[in-house]
């Protein structure tokens, strides 16, 4: 790893009376993520599609430290973890999981939108009619989000709500006439939009709670680094035989391990320095400048409209309203 491509998130904080929710936390990034917020003291949910796996990243995490805290004081010192299902490519697994986490949680004070899928060789929708890679890293967080934003709105002042974009942004455009990309999928394309509209999600989200008067939950994104996670995973097939293989080449120049890609992700979520700002977007633990699309004010007002729409919620009414109404869906 090039030395000045990493830094790491220095923060001493401890996260004791604090619950978490990650999501696509049984692999990757957002185990790591979870490992290191479980050693501050945190409540950290797990909240992944495969049970099977979610169960395995909590016996990994409980017995392997960070590599910065040493065994016996991550015993005495860590916090708790919790499972809960969800699949993002199901608007009903996503209400189902948001109200067992409204039943069950006494509080949420960070929401951190990890999971992500990437490179779907032939073009595919879920079972709500979208495509997979938009809904799976766009929508079903955007509801999601909705969803939980009450309870945190409870847990407040503090709270935080961290999206996981990506550098693949800059090589994206939203085709507001043409969103599910019936037209004109392409895998690579479909990734670039999806980790665009995490960014313009972020910005909207933090607007719309400052006209509403909502403080005390702060909204970041973030590129974490050039990991190789199980994202790439579909590569060979969507892009060109052999590319697991040549990034595999390209990562070993320029890539994060797991542990140093969370950094980012960690940094948003618990540093001090960032408690006060809000809509921004952080790379390698600092404020970045994302490409000029993602700095569109009507771009993230126009992808909120239609991501409310395609959610069967009215984007002309005010923000309060759209959270009641959004809540009505799981009660």
């Amino acid at each position: 790893m090039l030395w000045f491509l990493n830094k790491m998130c220095t923060s001493k904080a401890r996260l004791e009376g604090k619950t978490v929710v990650v999501t696509g936390a049984n692999s990757g990034i957002g185990r790591e993520t979870a490992r290191d917020l479980y050693a501050r003291g945190a409540r950290v949910i797990l909240a992944c599609r495969s049970m099977e796996m979610a169960n395995k990243a909590v016996k990994h995490i409980k017995n392997n430290p960070p590599s910065r805290v040493n065994k016996s004081e991550y015993k005495n010192n860590a916090g708790e973890l919790a499972i809960y299902s969800l699949d993002l490519s199901s608007l009903k697994s996503v209400r189902d999981c948001a109200k067992s986490l409204l039943t069950n949680e006494t509080a949420i004070h960070i929401l951190i939108n990890n999971a992500g899928v990437a490179s779907y060789p032939l073009y595919e929708k879920t079972e709500d009619g979208y495509e997979t890679t938009l809904q799976v890293n766009h929508l079903g967080h955007f509801l999601l989000t909705l969803l939980l934003l009450p309870k945190m709105q409870k847990s407040s002042p503090n709270c935080r709500i961290v999206n996981v974009s990506s550098l693949a942004h800059i090589l994206a455009d939203i085709d507001f006439d043409d969103i599910n990309l019936e037209r004109s999928y392409g895998s690579f394309k479909s990734y670039a939009q999806s980790k665009l509209a995490n960014i313009l999600f972020t910005k909207e989200l933090a607007r719309k709670l400052k006209e509403a008067n909502l403080h005390g939950i702060n909204v970041y994104s973030l590129h974490p680094g050039i990991i190789p996670t199980r994202i790439t995973r579909h590569g060979d097939k969507a892009l060109f035989p052999g590319f697991t293989f040549c990034c595999n080449i390209f990562f070993h120049l320029f890539y994060k391990n797991a542990e140093q890609g969370a950094q980012t992700t960690i940094y948003c979520s618990i540093d001090e320095k960032v408690a006060n700002e809000t809509g921004l977007y952080y790379s390698n633990c600092g404020v970045a400048t994302p490409y000029r699309m993602a700095n569109n004010h009507q771009y993230s007002e126009k992808l909120w409209n239609i991501s409310c729409r395609l959610l069967h919620l009215n984007p002309e009414e005010d923000f309060t309203t759209i959270l009641e109404t959004v809540s009505r869906q799981v009660h």
